[in-house]
């Protein structure tokens, strides 16, 4: 009876887990909150009165470094994501702890290329390239540095006894945020570093 009323509890009528089925939801407005500060960027492009411009102040291979970081952070976060639905924890934990470096690594290049920036003159007010970078750039600082800190309670989480079908939801979930956050940093890395520089 139990196991019924847990069924009912968790899953819609599609047979998904609502707290899945909700953060789907909230990934489509983010996407279309990403989608507008990617459009504001590209419409602005170039038309910047005063430097420092994209191509004098991108560093490329740093940045390319910092991605690829972040792209294997989606690859640990998957085996995380394994790992808890087989209910092998120790695994889990390994895979959600080395998601958690990358994620900090990437953030720590981010933070070393935005300070290098405002060294070389470029700040959120400078032009209009600073303005729309930081901030596009910068929020998606945010939603990184959200998702580090929600995996880390996920990591304090796998020592405690839970229902293991439970945990497996939670770490599914945020296995959702993480690798959308992964997918829209491919897509501003490719507008403003590969793009941006081709011009």
């Amino acid at each position: 009876m139990s196991q019924e009323v847990s069924h009912v509890e968790y899953n819609t009528t599609t047979r998904i887990p609502n707290r899945k089925l909700a953060f789907w939801l909230f990934i489509a407005s983010d996407c279309m909150f990403f989608g507008s500060l990617i459009a504001a960027y590209l419409y602005y492009e170039g038309r910047s009165l005063v430097g420092p411009y994209p191509q004098e102040i991108l560093d490329l291979p740093l940045t390319t470094i910092s991605t690829f970081v972040l792209l294997m952070s989606s690859l640990t976060m998957a085996l995380s994501v394994l790992y808890s639905q087989r209910k092998e924890m120790r695994n889990t934990r390994l895979a959600l702890l080395a998601t958690i470096v990358m994620g900090l690594t990437f953030l720590g290049f981010q933070a070393y290329e935005f300070t290098s920036f405002v060294h070389e003159g470029l700040t959120l007010s400078t032009n209009l390239f600073g303005s729309t970078f930081f901030v596009m750039t910068g929020i998606h600082g945010v939603h990184v540095a959200v998702g580090v800190l929600w995996l880390i309670s996920l990591l304090i989480h796998t020592t405690r006894p839970v229902d293991p079908n439970r945990r497996a939801v939670d770490i599914e979930v945020a296995g959702l945020y993480w690798h959308f956050v992964d997918v829209v940093w491919i897509v501003i890395f490719t507008v403003v570093y590969l793009m941006g520089l081709s011009h």
